[in-house]
């Protein structure tokens, strides 16, 4: 960063603003949770004078700061939005303003890992024609970054890159590259991009694989980046649209409907502090290249090794380096997609738990801002407090159990004329659950408010249905929530144990969870909750009632878990005008764009009888395919005798015996060798047609 800029960064009014504001919401969440604190230890039968009662008391205070946090975060975003005129906001126009440099350009990264290809080209040819839209002499570069282990996928991959530069007439615009390497997954996959093509580039949108944008974003983007030059990071609030499920549709309606009032309040806090999500983003490059690589932990995974949640550390790393990070919260034409059902996002929480978890590590690191070392903390609790919340829930159990079982003392050890009876006032009681009630629902009713205010309610399916809607998703996400928080402790207490995970394809599409699958994996929280809540009923029935909630979501997982993933349940509540979103009511072109190029490709004829999944056998069957792999290949290499004996010997057992018998491993093997794949095409066509139909597919008929 250039002198001047680090001097202009230094004096800049937002610093002095944001370092304000975190002072008054540090005393808005620490001094309401030292007085619930207080209350609960005037509640509790012994005043919080035995360990069990201190350890109940210091957890609720941890957790009453936690819940605190999103509430101020979602006040603030409402004051922000009903407010309006932000001076701070990135979006707003300066009086300075210049045109886009002629000599600009940005890279749209699109990184995959074994996605569905139909998909993937379906969302590049609706981003790139929106861009075309917008200026048919743009700028942008897009680059398709792929980690396929899938061999199948790898073939799949290169027809796509070539229909699409092909029907878009994107030579030299549109380009495609796999690693035969996988590492440091998709921030890895980006190092890689920067290593190689970053110095013809001044900036790169991060997508993920289910990310679109319109050509209006992706240029005002790159407008706000040239005239506020001190900005490294600018993430957009993507919109979530797109699934069919209940769930799915259910947390659309909460991201449209929540989702501004919670950025914006974001935005309040930290303003040029702020956080970068991976995805949806612009990023200026050359800062990017010099300051944000990441380094590898001290240790073994879980918490040592690769870093998996890099945005959070790369956000940081920019903002060591003196360049600002911004939220765009006023910015729409930003979308992405959900996991489709509870399992997939949970298995998707799993990843972010192990990573957020790493951040731990890193909270003091040197050079570190506040308010990035606050966001560490926010990550990390973002999963800690389930286990946090499950802690409480066990030592009030235990207390229970306590009470239950121990012999009353009325009469103290000293003379005294009067025995000591129990007294309870229950109004510090409600006080304090009318406290906790407010923190945790008032945000909606301001969220509903504002959508009514700012006239959205068309947008959300009517006033009825928008009203109706609310109460249906309090009503699920309470069902979810012992749900989620069950397998979020047991994420953080297995990372916490040393216990890695892998690092698995995410499912997007509408497919529903089967009763077998959703046993297996709520089965146990069922049946310990079959357990805890029949404990509870013949030792404290009192307390019962107090965790009958719990009980009753965790007894109803696996039903809740298979309806919630239906699409054909989720239809039903469209169609009844619940969790509608303005995506539903009025559809951007581009998802538009997207459903044609879909039901398109649903009544193309393939070539040779062949599937689009049977990557490998186009590539070995089809000519054209055959020729485009080998082209993208490097070029002829010697081989060592033994490693060419073993190649030529797959080629000799799938002609013998059909592509079947060879492994994923040995099939990607042969993809990597030009001249035995264009050995094993040629003799394949000299096999008789009968072989061919048989153990190949390949049809000849028209």
């Amino acid at each position: 960063m250039s002198t001047f800029a680090s001097r202009e960064y230094l004096h800049m009014p937002w610093r002095r603003v944001a370092a304000r504001r975190r002072w008054l919401l540090l005393a808005l969440v620490v001094l309401p949770a030292l007085a619930a604190a207080h209350t609960m230890r005037g509640l509790l039968p012994h005043s919080g004078t035995t360990a069990l009662e201190m350890a109940i008391i210091t957890v609720y205070g941890i957790l009453f700061v936690w819940i605190s946090l999103g509430f101020w975060t979602a006040l603030a975003g409402f004051w922000t939005l009903v407010r309006g005129n932000d001076r701070f906001a990135v979006t707003r126009p300066r009086p300075d303003d210049a045109p886009i440099r002629p000599h600009v350009r940005t890279a749209i990264l699109f990184p995959i890992c074994n996605e569905d290809p139909l998909r993937i080209q379906a969302g590049i040819r609706a981003v790139w024609r929106s861009l075309q839209r917008v200026d048919p002499n743009h700028r942008f570069d897009l680059h398709i970054l792929s980690d396929s282990s899938d061999p199948d996928r790898w073939v799949q991959e290169e027809i796509m890159w070539r229909e699409l530069t092909s029907s878009l007439e994107a030579e030299g615009r549109i380009f495609y590259r796999r690693r035969r390497i996988n590492l440091k997954r998709k921030s890895g996959n980006v190092a890689d991009f920067c290593r190689r093509y970053g110095a013809h580039y001044t900036y790169m949108v991060v997508f993920d694989a289910d990310s679109v944008m319109t050509g209006a974003t992706l240029v005002e983007l790159v407008r706000i980046m040239e005239r506020r030059r001190t900005i490294g990071i600018l993430q957009t609030a993507p919109a979530c649209t797109g699934r069919e499920t209940l769930i799915a549709r259910a947390q659309q309606f909460a991201n449209r409907l929540y989702g501004p009032m919670y950025v914006a309040g974001l935005h309040h806090w930290f303003l040029g502090d702020a956080q970068f999500w991976g995805h949806n983003a612009i990023i200026r490059v050359a800062p990017f290249m010099r300051h944000c690589a990441l380094p590898r932990l001290p240790g073994k995974p879980p918490l040592g090794g690769d870093i998996m949640s890099h945005d959070f550390v790369e956000s940081a790393l920019m903002r060591r380096a003196g360049y600002s990070v911004w939220l765009a919260y006023e910015l729409e034409g930003s979308y992405e997609e959900v996991p489709p059902n509870l399992l997939n996002e949970l298995k998707r929480d799993r990843r972010w738990c192990q990573g957020n978890l790493q951040h731990l590590r890193l909270v003091f690191t040197r050079g570190i801002f506040p308010g990035h070392r606050a966001l560490f903390l926010n990550g990390v609790m973002s999963y800690g407090s389930a286990l946090l919340w499950f802690a409480l829930l066990a030592l009030s159990t235990a207390e229970a159990v306590v009470e239950a079982v121990r012999t009353p003392r009325y009469f103290p050890a000293t003379k005294t004329l009067f025995p000591s009876w129990p007294v309870w006032d229950p109004w510090p009681a409600l006080i304090l659950l009318g406290a906790t009630a407010a923190i945790l629902f008032l945000p909606k009713i301001c969220a509903l408010l504002l959508a009514l205010l700012q006239g959205r309610r068309r947008l959300f399916g009517g006033f009825f249905a928008l009203w109706g809607s609310v109460l249906a998703e309090v009503i699920l996400s309470t069902l979810l929530a012992p749900i989620r928080m069950l397998f979020h402790s047991k994420y953080v207490f297995l990372t916490l144990l040393g216990r890695g995970i892998g690092w698995g394809t995410q499912q997007r599409d509408d497919h529903g969870t089967p009763f077998r699958d959703a046993l297996r994996f709520h089965g146990g929280g069922s049946l310990l909750a079959m357990l805890w809540g029949g404990a509870m009923v013949s030792i404290n029935p009192t307390f019962f009632w107090w965790i009958s909630p719990l009980v009753f979501s965790l007894l109803l997982a696996v039903p809740v878990s298979m309806l919630s993933s239906r699409a054909e349940v989720g239809q039903l509540f469209r169609r009844l005008r619940l969790f509608c979103t303005p995506e539903e009511i009025q559809p951007p072109q581009e998802y538009q764009d997207i459903e044609a190029h879909l039901q398109a490709l649903s009544h193309r004829r393939p070539r040779f009888g062949l599937p689009p999944e049977a990557g490998f056998i186009r590539a070995v069957a089809d000519p054209q395919v055959n020729l485009l792999h080998r082209a993208l290949l490097r070029g002829h290499r010697s081989l060592h005798p033994a490693i060419a004996a073993r190649r030529d010997a797959l080629v000799e057992r799938a002609l013998a015996n059909g592509p079947h018998v060879l492994s994923p491993l040995e099939r990607e093997e042969l993809l990597f060798d030009p001249q035995r794949i264009e050995q094993l095409h040629h003799r394949l066509w000299q096999l008789p047609e009968e072989t061919l139909r048989k153990e190949w597919g390949v049809q000849f008929d028209g």
